[in-house]
């Protein structure tokens, strides 16, 4: 097990758009199966579209938040939240990246633990919903050390080529602390 890491989580803002670019085309790099974005979707995009995703605004249904080590982005993870008044109840963990090399040192935990903090605050939403691959037993733990729940799998939910995996969805209710 790595040792804890040093990190502050905050919410990122548009003046972070390029760094989390970088980590984010690594993270879809380097698992291609954990993504349903490919590299290259998300590499030809515009820095404009990363700005629009790390948007600030009180209004907005999507937030980023970023793990930091000093001044080093070390982790990501993104919450969504549903705009359609019979689902406003429900947001969306997506995008949840931290490098392999630090790993099982708390960020992962912390971002998680946040984006649920966030939740809580959001008036009238009651549940956080995630898909994780099927297999990767790690992530899928530390989901349930937060308080996830799996509720189902969805078989081929993502192509890699000739080859499919299966995405487990997962529920943690915020009304349980």
């Amino acid at each position: 097990m790595s040792a804890v890491v040093d990190h502050q989580v905050r919410r990122l803002g548009p003046a972070d758009a390029a760094t989390y670019r970088t980590l984010m085309l690594e993270a879809y790099e380097h698992h291609p199966d954990a993504f349903t974005s490919t590299v290259a979707e998300r590499a030809s995009l515009p820095l404009s579209w990363w700005e629009s995703r790390v948007k600030t605004e009180a209004d907005t249904n999507e937030m980023v938040l970023g793990a930091y080590c000093g001044s080093r982005l070390s982790g990501v993870v993104g919450l969504s939240f549903e705009s359609r008044e019979k689902a406003r109840h429900k947001a969306h963990l997506f995008g949840m990246y931290v490098p392999s090399k630090l790993r099982n040192g708390g960020v992962g935990k912390s971002l998680v633990l946040a984006v649920l903090e966030h939740a809580r605050k959001r008036p009238g939403v009651r549940i956080v919903q995630l898909t994780v691959t099927q297999g990767n037993s790690a992530a899928q733990a530390l989901y349930e050390r937060c308080g996830f729940v799996p509720f189902g799998v969805e078989p081929l939910a993502v192509a890699l080529g000739v080859q499919f995996v299966s995405k487990v969805h997962m529920w943690c209710d915020l009304r349980v602390e």
